[in-house]
């Protein structure tokens, strides 16, 4: 499939809001979005493009009143999915003040997990640009993939989001 599979969540609020601003973006021609509440590895498996939109909280608290849906039910999947020819990219949502010393740790989470079964992560953002203390998501000093803190950055978001995509989509053909 030539689309970019676009997994995120939870679904309603900013990661949600990100990801329908990639697909305005990117062109909704080229891009199915798809909740992991809503995704199994048979879904991601479709795709050799995949996009992966998470929260700023962790995995300890994603979705407590459902922990079927969301991130917590999904990270199971990581094990079923085919990592052969294909390429990941990923965003997380955080809050580099009242959080500084854990800025986006989930998209380090999420990273770290998918490199451990191979898979080919794209994307990797420096630090240069952002205020916080530490983050789980740095790797070999770069994010694993793309932060942003909608509650007090929200004005950066589109141009980090054009800089990003400007990185990503030529890695994606």
């Amino acid at each position: 499939m030539n689309k970019i599979g676009l997994f995120y969540g939870p679904v309603g609020g900013s990661v949600e809001k990100v990801a329908k601003k990639l697909v305005k973006m990117i062109g909704e021609d080229k891009v199915d979005i798809i909740p992991v509440r809503d995704a199994s590895a048979a879904d991601v498996n479709k795709y050799s493009k995949v996009i992966f939109g998470i929260s700023t909280i962790g995995s300890h608290t994603w979705q407590k009143e459902t922990p079927s849906k969301d991130w917590d039910g999904f990270l199971q999947e990581l094990d079923h999915i085919d990592y052969n020819n294909k390429s990941i990219a990923l965003y997380g949502l955080g809050d580099h003040l009242t959080y500084a010393l854990h800025f986006v740790d989930s998209l380090g989470v999420l990273g770290k997990l998918l490199m451990d079964k191979g898979a080919k992560i794209i994307g990797q953002t420096s630090p240069e640009d952002y205020d916080f203390k530490d983050s789980d998501a740095l790797i070999n000093g770069e994010f694993i993939g793309l932060p942003l803190d909608e509650d007090y950055e929200s004005d950066k978001t589109d141009e980090r989001l054009q800089n990003w995509l400007n990185k990503i989509l030529p890695l994606f053909e």
